[in-house]
């Protein structure tokens, strides 16, 4: 007698949905997957309902891959049930993981960032300035929307997690190395990151040497040598604080490690590791002159050392100051 398929679901939340379509990257072992689960709630690929969920025993889902973070109250409700139906809930990607790029958008509040896309952007045409609303009346009853937070959050800082799959979106050899421990109970030990540990500079093949920097270059200003470490060129590299598991295939095509993957282990803030990394590096002792390097190759420090994870780091946004409805 074959051994009963396990049920397995995956969700999308705030996030662009390349994880959803990294799924596919494993190719033809998807089917090994299909031979293993029943897909039971898959937005993205299938027509699955919520109220099926709700009906579900507890637990009775047994892994739950969700990716995105949680920017609205049908998200934050998403990952409440999700995580009270699965055995094993999985923060799948950077944006579950760290907020990863809507993330940032937590140094604005909710008024600023509708402010920009309906009513600032060059492209915008909404000369009555509609704007979406929880609750709107129309001739057939009430309308809802989710509401819209200020701040995003990760997965985490909304319901317990069990594992980390990280990535932006993860490789596709992470996804089965992850599928491989689920299906052979080869897990690491609950609220790991599902990975390496090493950082992407030992993935990555180029040279080092000492690291002696007077000054960084933006990506369009250099074509850099192809062999050597691109931080000891003046390009701002991540990989020196980054996890590994991508295989170091940014830097493998002459373009900088930018973080994706996040920090690793016992790490509690990756901008900041970064920024004491690069702290050792700069050649000046000059408070003025190394207040210039920074100025100049670096003009947006929160976009680059906290480019995938504010929302998980200790600053986690900037500061909120209510809107013109009051909310903060």
């Amino acid at each position: 007698m074959s051994k009963a398929k396990g049920k397995l679901a995956v969700y999308w939340a705030a996030s662009c949905g390349g994880c959803d379509i990294a799924l596919l990257a494993i190719d033809d072992k998807i089917l090994k997957v299909s031979e293993a689960f029943d897909v039971v709630f898959w937005p993205c690929a299938a027509d699955g309902k919520v109220h099926d969920i709700e009906k579900m025993a507890d637990g009775e889902i047994d892994v739950c891959l969700f990716n995105g973070g949680i920017r609205t109250s049908e998200q934050e409700y998403m990952a409440q049930l999700l995580r009270k139906k699965s055995k094993v809930l999985v923060a799948f990607g950077s944006c579950a993981h760290e907020g990863c790029i809507p993330g940032l958008a937590n140094l604005n509040n909710r008024q600023e960032c509708f402010d920009t896309a309906y009513r600032d952007t060059p492209s915008t045409e909404n000369p009555q300035n509609v704007r979406p609303r929880h609750e709107t009346q129309v001739p057939e009853g009430t309308l809802y929307l989710p509401v819209f937070y200020d701040t995003l959050k990760t997965l985490d800082q909304t319901v317990p997690v069990d594992y980390y799959l990280p990535g932006c979106p993860p490789e596709a050899d992470r996804i089965w190395d992850a599928i491989v421990a689920i299906l052979e109970g080869k897990l690491p030990p609950p609220g790991s990151v599902i990975g390496s540990d090493t950082t992407v500079c030992d993935e990555c093949p180029r040279k080092r040497t000492e690291k002696k920097i007077k000054k960084f270059h933006r990506t369009w200003e250099i074509i850099p040598d192809p062999d050597t470490c691109l931080l000891e060129q003046g390009l701002l590299c991540m990989g020196i604080a980054t996890r590994a598991g991508c295989g170091a295939l940014c830097p493998q095509v002459n373009s900088p490690c930018i973080g994706c993957y996040g920090p690793n282990n016992d790490v509690k803030d990756h901008g900041a590791r970064m920024m004491s990394a690069l702290a050792s590096v700069i050649d000046s002792q000059d408070p003025g002159e190394i207040q210039q390097i920074i100025e100049e190759g670096i003009p947006d420090p929160v976009g680059s050392f906290y480019r995938f994870g504010l929302a998980h780091s200790l600053l986690r946004r900037g500061k909120l100051a209510a809107d013109g409805n009051g909310h903060k």
